[in-house]
């Protein structure tokens, strides 16, 4: 069976939590629950820095702003993390080249990071912090549901992923369009000159 669609899934959790992803698969694999997880990814240096990592995130992820910083950060990182993944199953299974499956896992890690990005600058124009703390909860345990399920049946995570990518898109685009009619407002309103008041 073609190895593709768990390349796919575990790019797009990537993009999202390029730690949780290569700490729930070492997870998996170590634990003997699956096969297919390359020995790289059971190695105990890479489970426990793959977990400092991740609680690294879960704590920076959701302090508005501090993400953004995070998230500009791993915009080189999640894609490479998605690659290698990506390129690390390949050479398990065998059924895929590797360097075909790292450009799937790094391409799928790229779109899906940029989604996360343009979402949470777009929610940082609200001003309460618990969107940030729900968003970040969300996505993390997304990520996690997505994982586990992609092992035991990889091409339905697949559809789940894609379709979670296109809807991302479309909501990143709509977020945008919104964020930048209120900060064309708001620069209009600064900007038009204020009624002088009667002496």
């Amino acid at each position: 069976m073609s190895v593709l669609p768990l390349v796919f899934t575990s790019g797009w959790a990537s993009g999202v939590n390029a730690y949780a992803v290569v700490l729930l698969l070492g997870l998996l694999g170590a634990t003997g629950v699956s096969d297919d997880v390359p020995g790289a990814l059971q190695r105990p240096d890479v489970l426990i820095a793959a977990g400092v990592l991740f609680l690294c995130e879960a704590v920076a992820d959701k302090i508005p702003y501090v993400d953004t910083v995070w998230d500009a950060v791993h915009t080189v990182i999640r894609p490479i993390a998605g690659g290698v993944v990506g390129a690390l199953l390949a050479g398990q299974n065998g059924s895929l080249p590797e360097l075909a499956a790292g450009a799937v896992g790094g391409s799928a890690a790229l779109l899906s990071h940029l989604v996360k990005t343009g979402t949470r600058m777009a929610v940082n124009t609200s001003p309460e912090p618990a969107s940030n703390i729900v968003l970040s909860v969300v996505e993390d345990l997304g990520v996690a549901a997505l994982i586990v399920f992609a092992i035991f049946h990889p091409v339905a995570a697949a559809v789940i992923a894609a379709a979670l990518l296109a809807a991302g898109i479309g909501l990143v685009v709509f977020l945008w369009k919104r964020v930048r009619a209120f900060l064309r407002r708001r620069r209009e309103r600064r900007l038009s000159p204020q009624p002088r008041p009667f002496p």
